[in-house]
């Protein structure tokens, strides 16, 4: 045990009577590395998003994309609301980092979203009650 705090008081000794080394000036603040994200990566992403938007049932809405720095922006107008959600979901399973979604829903779609959500009833469901 007196070995082991000698040992300690030694190097202690030890550290404090070494000179410290001149201060260094300060370092530039660390930059920001390039992501690597090249234009040509924008192209081929909007590319694949238009893509998919044109396979895709919303094709009919004709929505704009435009990429930079891996976020897409999608512009345009829509009678379905579903179909502004859709198109997001498409950019991002495309690849896109981030989505802007910019798509508009008309008056009359909007109207329609809220009546079906006030009467509390989707096209989907099937009442189990009722016999076949």
């Amino acid at each position: 045990m007196y070995r082991l705090f000698g040992c300690l008081a030694l190097l202690a000794c030890a550290g404090l009577s070494q000179n410290n080394p001149a201060v260094k000036p300060a370092s530039p603040p660390a930059q920001k590395k390039d992501s690597g994200h090249l234009a040509s990566d924008d192209v081929n992403l909007e590319k694949k998003i238009r893509a998919r938007l044109a396979r895709s049932k919303i094709a009919t809405d004709h929505f704009e994309v435009h990429v930079q720095g891996g976020v897409a922006t999608i512009t345009g107008h829509t009678d379905v609301v579903q179909h502004k959600g859709t198109a997001t979901r498409l950019a991002k399973s495309a690849g896109a980092v981030q989505v802007v979604n910019r798509v508009e829903a008309s008056a009359a779609a909007k109207e329609k979203a809220s009546k079906n959500l006030a009467e509390g009833t989707r096209r989907a469901q099937v009442k189990r009650s009722e016999p076949r």
